[in-house]
């Protein structure tokens, strides 16, 4: 059975930084897509980071570029999701994703309907 754990999630003042972490278990971690989409209530799903695992590629959404990195550990199947200078406009239930067949840049999806195993979801908070 394919299970998403995410935690990490809480309440930040503006500027701060928070660590996401996605427990993965039941599959082969190094085939997937893993992506970390947000959630705000009366919004659309947007997804925010994402990595291929067989390739190690990966792309973060212009709104939180240089703020927001992905990376991964493979040996102990996690993936984190590291978010520096919050902004309130982050304030989201975050959820991270897998994609079977999507673990290469020429495979991986950037939106939810691509995703087939969802986490979830972990509440980011950002004060202002």
């Amino acid at each position: 059975e394919v299970q998403l754990v995410e935690s990490g999630g809480g309440l930040v003042q503006a500027g701060g930084s928070l660590i996401l972490s996605c427990a993965a278990s039941g599959f082969t971690f190094d085939e997937y897509a893993i992506g970390w989409f947000r959630l705000v209530p009366g919004k659309a799903r947007e997804g925010v980071s994402f990595l291929a695992s067989s390739d190690g590629y990966t792309y973060t959404a212009d709104a939180v570029k240089g703020r927001f990195t992905i990376s991964s550990d493979i040996a102990n199947n996690t993936v984190y999701l590291q978010m520096n200078s919050l902004k309130p406009e982050d304030t989201a239930v975050y959820y991270c994703a897998a994609a079977p067949d999507g673990g290469s840049q020429g495979t991986l999806g950037y939106f939810p309907e691509e995703y087939e195993y969802w986490g979830q979801g972990t509440q980011v908070t950002v004060s202002s």
